[in-house]
């Protein structure tokens, strides 16, 4: 689900603004010494066509927006240095309970150093795809649900564990950074290792940034369950769901135990540029996965656009085209965003899938995988932030 509208990634992105402005609102100004607390909460009601060959009108939240409270420090320390730390948490509305995998600070948990030229920082952050391309994934400014296919091309908002990090100032409207995240193991440096490097640059009504992030033995939050991820049957030539004969029952093979995959190599690039109140916005991304022995490549392109008919009232369409292992997914995303204030919407959205091949429809990794090639959604939320 679409989970990462920050509002310090968003204000690099002129050409998203609007969409940006409505994210997060700090609850203060930044002093020279300070610490801000912030917050998104984001619930509603979603319809789904066809989950498992039933339909289910459900309660969901953190979908337009990821619910989070957070905390954000900054400490003059002279000479033009600064301390810097974030710790973030998001969580589930309905339940009250810890997103993440539970971690406590899951979404954001760092300290860093930043002076004129930029920001050296430690823990659990942000990559450098969601850092400079994620925001360019407009069918997930309509509909949250909107992601790209299973999430392999990390254009969700993700994040690296045990992660050293630097991310520069704004030079002429350009930006840089890198990160290397450790895996911790002992006698193999290399295992549940990744990293992450990107650009992104910003000129007037335009704006672009490419990044490549990867993954080395995906694990933890980021395993693969490649029939929950896009309803894929098989997965790098293996079977990923058993069938009973007699009731046409499926059974998902890897809902418990992760499927094995060595590496998770991730290349995007997207832009956008703003016309009045026109904003066009396309993305597009290559994904290589390994893992047995094989090799799979996937491919999204997207384009769409938003409109706003008033400074308060915002139109978001997309359209997705992914490849993969000679399947093709084809999904449209509609969402009208009405600002009761600065602080407060609601909306409407609504998306629809159609795959080809021997895949059971799922809609950005979000219901149980449909029982057809179909499935649709239309939800009704709301969101506040402080």
């Amino acid at each position: 689900m679409r989970k990462g509208h920050a509002a310090h990634v968003a204000s690099k992105f002129a050409g998203l603004a609007i969409a940006a402005g409505a994210a997060s609102a700090p609850m203060h100004a930044h002093a020279q010494s300070s610490v801000t607390l912030y917050g998104i909460l984001d619930a509603g009601i979603t319809w789904v066509s066809n989950t498992g060959g039933s339909h289910v009108v459900k309660f969901d939240d953190g979908i337009s927006y990821g619910n989070r409270i957070g905390f954000r420090g900054v400490e003059d320390l002279g000479g033009g240095l600064q301390a810097v730390f974030v710790l973030e948490s998001g969580f589930h509305l309905g339940n009250g309970q810890l997103g993440f995998g539970g971690a406590e600070f899951g979404r954001q948990a760092y300290v860093g150093l930043k002076n004129q030229w930029g920001t050296v920082s430690l823990g659990n952050q942000l990559d450098m795809t969601e850092e400079f391309v994620y925001l360019y994934n407009i069918s997930a400014w309509a509909s949250g649900y909107a992601i790209h296919q299973g999430d392999f091309d990390r254009m969700n908002g993700d994040r690296l564990p045990n992660s050293i990090k630097f991310l520069s100032n704004d030079f002429g409207g350009f930006t840089f950074g890198g990160m290397y995240s450790f895996g911790n193991q002992a006698g193999d440096f290399h295992r549940n290792s990744a990293w992450s490097v990107g650009g992104h640059y910003a000129a007037g009504s335009f704006n672009m940034g490419a990044a490549y992030t990867q993954l080395n033995n995906p694990n933890g939050i980021y395993a693969f369950d490649p029939y929950a991820m896009i309803g894929a049957r098989t997965f790098l030539g293996q079977p990923t769901v058993s069938v009973d004969p007699a009731t046409g029952a499926v059974t998902d093979l890897y809902s418990s135990t992760a499927f094995p995959v060595d590496k998770q190599g991730a290349f995007a690039v997207g832009a956008a540029w703003t016309i009045g109140k026109l904003m066009l916005s396309g993305n597009f991304t290559y994904t290589t996965i390994k893992g047995l022995g094989q090799t799979s490549h996937m491919q999204v392109y997207e384009g769409g656009a938003s409109y706003s008919f008033m400074p308060d009232l915002n139109l978001y369409g997309g359209y997705q085209h992914t490849r993969f292992e000679g399947n093709h997914w084809n999904q449209g995303s509609l969402g009208l965003h009405y600002l009761l204030s600065k602080r407060t919407d609601v909306y409407v959205s609504g998306d629809y899938l159609r795959a080809s091949g021997p895949i059971d429809a799922v809609i950005g990794y979000s219901f149980t995988p449909s029982s057809s090639n179909t499935q649709a959604d239309v939800r009704v939320g709301m969101r506040h932030s402080f």
